[in-house]
């Protein structure tokens, strides 16, 4: 499917595109998952290793993307397994991206209704975040990129400011001994912050849309680290404030650490609310890209037009973020989704990669000009 000439992305909009899909619900709950698999302080250097990982998996797929310029991963896969392959393959990744639309905008649900809007149907603030995501998107990958170059700046901001407040609960004895177990500690963990880097395999759809694809490495180093950088010290604050064992037995640790916080003199008094507002506009933008990039692979799979699927598939995420009956549920959801995203883009793409060098695909894609 030919793109539009208006669809064009610079490196640096890949680069905030890839770090707004990554940063979701995942910091609310990462510290509690990897104090839980660790049962050390040392959850810090398992996030490190996870984002490394996460790295390494996106540079594998530019380089399986490289020889077909300007198409996406639903328009070359054919190329590299065969039709009938290829599309089964394709129907299994946009239901993967149906899958984090959903769980996203549950998660969303569940913390503003308790958080924030208590008492309020989740269906409610489901739907309104949906139409709101619709209306984005039928603005095309330009209309994303620029709303979130507003959000990136906003949350990093916003971020360090409540991270700054939190230093005076922090106590660095929480963190010691470092390695006082070995090595099989951090090991448990990788896991659990690898899943949490899911997002990063955006860079399959949106490569397309690059206007200097040759950039698209360094934008995904520079996209990951962002938020490589803020789960660290999220895990590192977290755990250093509330400890291991303080830390595994709280739902949502990270809002808890910030409604800790008490600094006489201010006006504001719930900073949580602040963390809040910033990761809505997280989860809203992970929605937003996983929903878009859904509804493209279904578009470029039966060829018409993309407004139909964008319509289409508002009603299917919606049933599919109702599914899980409890929190517990929603969990498990996150856990399976995490587990198959190491299956489709850590493994996958290593093996597509090396299909494609051996049938010697070099470049035939088509250029954009």
């Amino acid at each position: 499917m030919a793109h539009q000439a208006k669809d064009r992305i610079t490196s640096i909009q890949t680069a905030v595109i890839l770090a707004n899909t990554m940063l979701g619900a995942g910091i609310l709950t990462l510290p509690r998952t990897v104090a839980e698999k660790t049962g050390t302080p040392d959850g810090w250097i398992s996030v490190i290793i996870g984002g490394f990982l996460a790295i390494a998996a996106g540079l594998i797929m530019v380089m399986l993307s490289k020889p077909f310029r300007g198409k996406t991963f639903y328009e070359y896969i054919g190329q590299i397994t065969g039709k009938w392959l290829g599309s089964l393959i394709s129907l299994i990744v946009v239901g993967y991206f149906c899958l984090i639309a959903s769980f996203e905008i549950r998660v969303l649900a569940e913390v503003a209704d308790f958080f924030l809007l208590e008492g309020t149907p989740s269906w409610a603030i489901i739907m309104v975040f949906m139409w709101v995501s619709l209306y984005l998107v039928t603005g095309g990958i330009n209309a994303i990129a620029r709303l979130f170059e507003i959000i990136l700046p906003i949350t990093i901001f916003v971020f360090v400011i409540v991270t700054f407040f939190g230093i005076t609960l922090f106590d660095v004895d929480n963190l010691r001994p470092v390695l006082g177990q070995g090595v099989m500690p951090v090991l448990n963990g990788v896991k659990t912050t690898a899943i949490t880097f899911t997002g990063f395999e955006a860079i399959l759809i949106i490569i397309a849309f690059m206007h200097r694809p040759e950039k698209a490495s360094k934008a995904v180093i520079v996209g990951t680290s962002i938020p490589l950088m803020i789960y660290i010290i999220t895990v590192v604050m977290v755990i250093g404030s509330l400890s291991v064992d303080g830390v595994v037995t709280r739902t949502w640790p990270t809002l808890d650490l910030v409604r800790s916080v008490e600094i006489e003199g201010l006006i504001f008094e719930r900073f949580e609310s602040f963390l809040l507002v910033i990761w809505i506009m997280q989860i809203y933008s992970t929605f937003t890209m996983t929903y878009y990039a859904a509804s493209l692979g279904l578009s470029q799979m039966s060829k018409r037009n993309l407004n139909g699927f964008l319509y289409g598939l508002l009603p299917v995420v919606f049933l599919m973020a109702n599914i899980p009956k409890n929190l517990a549920g929603v969990f498990r959801m996150g856990d399976f989704i995490g587990n198959l995203s190491l299956y489709l883009f850590g493994a996958m793409p290593l093996l597509l990669l090396a299909i494609s060098k051996l049938r010697g695909h070099k470049g035939e894609g088509i250029s954009r000009k």
